[in-house]
């Protein structure tokens, strides 16, 4: 699988609450002028409409996310 190095560094929103290693949710990123949907993965379980930041790409619209309570515009990875 390729990972997708666009995406990490980015800050998202969490449409559907991850699970922890239990499963995924859904996150979406403004990635290459526009906004994108990914499977996101996280140690912890995140609530939906948490802000993260995509931390690495496992490849095919996969991302591992981290909770992100810093300044609204991260820099890109």
């Amino acid at each position: 699988m390729v990972r997708d190095e666009a995406v990490i560094g980015r800050l998202g929103e969490l449409l559907v609450s991850t699970r922890g290693t239990a499963g995924p949710g859904e996150v979406l990123v403004r990635v290459r002028g526009g906004t994108e949907t990914f499977l996101a993965w996280s140690d912890a379980p995140l609530e939906r409409g948490s802000r993260v930041l995509v931390v690495d790409s496992r490849g095919s619209r996969q991302v591992d996310v981290i909770e992100w309570d810093g300044p609204p515009d991260a820099p890109a990875g």
